[in-house]
C-alpha cells in the first residue's frame, strides 16, 4: 500500500501512438512530507501522516507549526493518514514524489465531489418526474410521504437537501504517464472534486497487484528539430544572391525612343 497527495488541474487528452484517444485526469503533485509515523504499539494502528501545499506561518496555529517542525518542514494546508503502509519504510521528514508510481499501475483516487447545494429528489436521486398535464399540478414533487400504514416517514426516506461535497473515491484507475520533471500525474478518466481541489492517489483495494502494459504516447517535441531545419532551409533560400542579367542583347536608339 503506498499513496501520496495532488491537486487536480482539469481534464485533457493524450494519444497513443496507433493512434488512440484516452482522456486523462491532470494531477499536480507537490513533494510529500512524512509528518507523523503511527504505530500499533503507540497508536493501535500503523500508518504514515503525509502533507503538501506549504502555507505562511500566519495562516496556522502554534499546535500546527509545532507538528510539523518536528518533521522540519514549513505548515502545510492539506494533511492526510494512509494505513497498511510499512512503516519501516518511511521515516520522520521524508520527501515523496510522484517517482513512487509507474505508468500501468491501478489505482483509487478519493477526493471531495462538486456541491450542487440544496436539490430535490429529481435531480438528487434520480426519481421519475410526475405527469405533466390533465390538471396534475405536481410533477417534480416528493410523492408520497407515509400516508398509508405506518402512517408516518420512515426513516431513511429519500427526501430532498444537500447534494454533493461529500467524499468519493474511484477506484481502479489506471496511471496513463508520469512526468517527474513537472511533477504530474495523468490518470485516466475522471476523478471526483474541481478543478484546483485536493486529491489522494493510493494503490488500489480491489487490485492492489494488477499493473497494465503502459501506453505509447505520441511526444510532440520530436517534431521540434524537422520544423527548425525547415526554418534553416528556408533561410538559406532567401539570402542567397540574385542572379546578374547576362543577356548581350542591345537595344539601338530607334526602339528607345519607340518605347518612350
Amino acid at each position: 500500500m503506498k499513496g501520496i497527495l495532488g491537486r487536480k488541474i482539469g481534464m485533457t487528452q493524450v494519444f497513443t501512438k496507433d493512434g488512440k484517444l484516452i482522456p486523462v485526469t491532470v494531477i499536480e503533485v507537490e513533494p510529500n512530507v512524512v509528518t507523523q509515523i503511527k504505530t500499533v504499539e503507540k497508536d493501535g494502528y500503523d500508518a504514515i501522516q503525509l502533507a503538501t501545499d506549504s502555507i505562511r506561518e500566519g495562516l496556522s496555529n502554534k499546535p500546527e507549526m509545532g507538528h510539523t517542525k518536528k518533521a522540519q518542514t514549513t505548515p502545510k494546508r492539506f494533511l492526510r493518514e494512509i494505513r497498511g503502509v510499512n512503516v519501516n519504510d518511511y521515516t520522520l521528514g521524508q520527501v515523496i514524489s510522484v517517482d513512487i508510481f509507474e505508468a500501468g499501475e491501478i489505482v483509487d483516487v478519493t477526493g471531495t465531489s462538486k456541491g450542487k447545494g440544496f436539490q430535490g429528489v429529481i435531480k438528487r436521486h434520480n426519481q421519475h418526474i410526475g405527469p405533466k398535464g390533465h390538471g396534475s399540478q405536481y410533477h417534480r414533487g416528493v410523492g408520497s410521504l407515509g400516508t398509508h400504514l405506518p402512517k408516518h416517514v420512515l426513516k431513511g426516506k429519500k427526501m430532498p437537501g444537500q447534494m454533493g461535497n461529500v467524499k468519493r473515491t474511484v477506484q481502479n484507475l489506471e496511471i496513463v504517464s508520469i512526468d517527474t520533471e513537472n511533477s504530474v500525474i495523468l490518470v485516466k478518466g475522471n476523478v471526483p472534486g474541481a478543478k484546483k481541489s485536493f486529491v489522494m492517489i493510493h494503490t488500489a483495494a480491489r487490485k492492489p497487484n494488477e499493473k497494465r502494459e503502459a501506453a505509447d504516447l505520441v511526444v510532440y517535441e520530436e517534431m521540434a528539430p524537422v520544423v527548425e531545419e525547415v526554418a534553416e532551409e528556408v533561410v538559406e533560400v532567401t539570402e542567397a544572391e540574385p542572379v546578374e542579367d547576362t543577356s548581350t542583347e542591345e537595344t539601338t536608339p530607334e526602339e528607345t525612343a519607340v518605347e518612350e
